[in-house]
């Protein structure tokens, strides 16, 4: 499904690997990228067909006292029970598809390649709309000490997380180009360089 001007380039990983510090890379190198997670936000908005659809399969219990998603609360709920898991993907997902491609199909001519970061792109099997997959990895313990950092969560809640996604490893062994993201900032920056790189190498800029 590849667009015929614009290199399709997905950015994976798992849940707090540092995709979004490869993604700000990406961007400072001059890529343009879109973020599956600001749309999939967009989608459940308050007034949008995705939050009304949300609060009929989960309850008015999803949402807070402003009327937004409680996020925490429906996490709670999809990460314990993979059947509301997949239902909440059917209502967010096509709409995020839609929006990414139609990002793509924006871009000039005069640009060779783009990133959209799509944290759960083998779990969708979104990966054959892609023309290369980048993902971003670091080791399990750091990933867990990472997510329980960065949400505040604790080591049950995390591991509950990391069990509705693939194994980082799995997701490794089927990238086209990887980024470790265990070491520092300025590793992580380099190993991204050399990535834009090779792709623009397969995608070079139009004369």
């Amino acid at each position: 499904m590849a667009d015929a001007s614009v290199g399709r380039v997905a950015l994976t990983g798992g849940i707090a690997t540092g995709k979004s510090v490869v993604r700000a890379q990406f961007e400072r190198l001059g890529v343009p990228t879109i973020d599956a997670d600001t749309l999939a936000r967009e989608a459940v908005a308050p007034g949008t067909a995705g939050l009304a659809a949300v609060v009929r399969r989960f309850g008015a219990a999803m949402l807070d006292d402003n009327g937004n998603l409680d996020r925490r609360a429906l996490a709670n709920v999809v990460f314990a029970d993979p059947q509301a898991r997949v239902e909440l993907e059917a209502i967010v997902h096509p709409s995020v598809r839609a929006a990414t491609d139609a990002w793509f199909s924006r871009l000039v001519p005069t640009v060779p390649f783009a990133v959209a970061d799509i944290p759960l792109l083998y779990e969708v099997q979104r990966h054959a709309d892609f023309d290369a997959v980048v993902v971003a990895a670091c080791e399990p313990a750091r990933q867990l000490e990472r997510l329980q950092a960065r949400d505040g969560l604790t080591e049950a809640e995390a591991r509950l997380r990391l069990a509705a996604q693939l194994p980082i490893e799995d997701k490794v062994r089927r990238a086209d180009y990887v980024v470790r993201t265990d070491g520092s900032l300025e590793d992580t920056a380099s190993q991204t360089a050399a990535v834009v790189a090779a792709l623009r190498r397969r995608w070079p800029p139009s004369a």
